[in-house]
């Protein structure tokens, strides 16, 4: 909550604003500071992006602004007239090097463009042509006093068609709350109640845009069930509705849906972004794998806005995608799900695919659902050999090391507090030994070539064929357990085998 609400720019920030008002006054045009740069500077938070409103064409303002002070111009919504300016900054680091100044057009006076914002809190506006006058002094446009509830910690709509004009605005709502540590107050979350059905009109990409930054806000797993009480999970992903109520094995603390949002709970708390309040935690944690290196391995970038830690999350909350459609009872009594990996990488791909994400990152979280249950069939009673870890990372490529994570996260969620600490340490000891031989081994894992298939046509007169990848990867197999380490050792290998065949 905010006690006292102060307009102070940085001096960076503040000789960026000066100089694009005097340049827009000589214009002849009307400009403000709107949204949530005003925002965020009540808050004396940090922020790269400026939104700039403009009493003129904001496409052929944007240019000659661009032109004016040194920047580039990305058309980014012609039918919106939306144009975005990117400039260096040295002068604040905490931007990341670069200004993001997005250009809309006013729509009639500056109040009337407000209230077609979203909430009151970005409903706030600087007339620009005010900074030189004394900047601590700098009239606030507030006309439905956002900056009251920024005091309060509110998040409220400006009107009654917010989600009506763009429904995007229901998840920024609790990504917003999230994020400041706000709440969503009675009649906002009341409407997203009754309109949450609106978010399947939204495109895919902005859909995917809010879910990861979702996914990015610590403790993004407490999110979760809030966001299926407001109706939001399944209205975005509707093959999860199949999950709801579905009962698993006795060894299963919680049904199916809600084990999946405990599992991305899991997996922020061994990510070290959330708490597990249930058993030992500072126990379990002690014992999950954690170090620099795989601090450094999640916060890769895959994509445009997403690194591995939030794919991982997302892998943790679609895991268990399919398996409502292969629940079965054996011969024994027994429940099973048999399949339910390989099913949930094909629905996970399609629901990907639909929110627009990228070939790399639909690969990546595929790989890592349906190879889950993988590292817990590698580790019973002993750790697992040279062998073994070369054909987990062999079949499992970049999302090896993500689907460690996964298996932990899982056990977790599965057990639940009924979790037993010396079983989770077995765990978490073959984990720790795989990651082991995955940094320390690496040769192991990817070993030098010792022949191709050059060789296997000219030397053994081999046809070109599938057979001739069946004998390289016998080769590399064989590297991997050591029974292989020169080029001579690989021909003779080669022929032996060639040899037993012909026989």
């Amino acid at each position: 909550m905010v006690e006292k609400l102060k307009l102070i720019f940085g001096p960076s920030a503040l000789l960026l604003l000066t100089k694009l008002g005097n340049f827009l006054a000589e214009q002849g045009i009307k400009s403000y500071v709107v949204g949530g740069f005003v925002r965020d500077t009540l808050l004396g938070r940090d922020t790269a992006d400026i939104d700039i409103a403009v009493t003129a064409d904001a496409l052929e303002i944007a240019p000659k602004v661009a032109t004016a002070l040194g920047g580039k111009y990305v058309p980014l919504d012609r039918i919106n007239k939306v144009g975005r300016v990117i400039l260096v900054n040295r002068g604040e680091p905490s931007t990341g090097g670069q200004w993001n100044l997005d250009f809309s057009t006013v729509k009639g006076t500056i109040e009337q463009d407000l209230a077609r914002r979203d909430f009151t809190i970005d409903a706030m506006a600087v007339d620009l042509s005010q900074l030189g006058k004394g900047y601590t002094d700098v009239p606030l446009v507030d006309p439905f006093n956002g900056g009251n509830d920024l005091r309060q910690g509110a998040i409220r709509i400006v009107t009654e068609t917010v989600f009506e004009s763009d429904a995007a605005r229901l998840l920024r709502a609790v990504r917003l709350a999230a994020e400041l540590g706000f709440s969503i107050d009675k009649e906002t979350d009341a409407l997203i109640h009754r309109q949450s059905y609106l978010i399947t009109n939204v495109a895919g990409e902005r859909v995917r845009e809010e879910l990861l930054r979702l996914l990015a806000v610590p403790q993004a797993g407490q999110l979760l069930p809030y966001l299926d009480e407001l109706g939001l999970i399944t209205a975005v992903i509707p093959e999860l509705a199949q999950a709801k109520g579905v009962e698993q094995p006795k060894e299963h603390f919680w049904n199916v849906f809600d084990h999946s949002l405990k599992t991305v709970m899991a997996a922020d708390f061994l990510l070290r972004q959330g708490a597990w309040e249930y058993a030992a935690s500072e126990e379990v944690l002690a014992a999950a794998p954690w170090s620099i290196e795989l601090a450094q391995h999640f916060a890769l970038e895959v994509s445009s806005g997403s690194t591995r830690r939030l794919l991982l999350k997302l892998a943790a909350f679609l895991h268990d995608v399919a398996k409502p459609q292969t629940k079965a009872i054996d011969t024994q009594g027994r429940m099973r799900f048999l399949g339910h990996a390989q099913a949930g990488a094909v629905i996970t791909a399609t629901i990907l695919e639909r929110l627009r994400f990228s070939a790399k990152e639909i690969k990546l979280v595929e790989t890592m659902v349906r190879h889950h249950l993988r590292p817990g069939q590698m580790g019973q009673n002993e750790f697992p050999s040279h062998k073994a870890i070369y054909r987990y990372f062999r079949d499992t490529g970049e999302a090896g090391i993500d689907i460690l994570f996964l298996s932990l996260a899982d056990h977790l969620a599965t057990r639940g507090p009924q979790l037993s600490l010396a079983h989770w340490r077995e765990h978490t000891k073959v984990a720790d030994y795989i990651l082991t031989q995955r940094f320390e081994q690496e040769a192991l894992i990817i070993p030098p070539k010792l022949v191709d298939g050059h060789d296997l046509i000219d030397i053994f007169g081999m046809s070109p064929g599938p057979k001739i990848g069946e004998f390289l990867e016998q080769v590399r197999e064989a590297q991997a357990t050591g029974e292989l380490a020169t080029r001579e050792e690989a021909l003779f290998y080669i022929r032996e085998r060639l040899l037993s065949k012909a026989v």
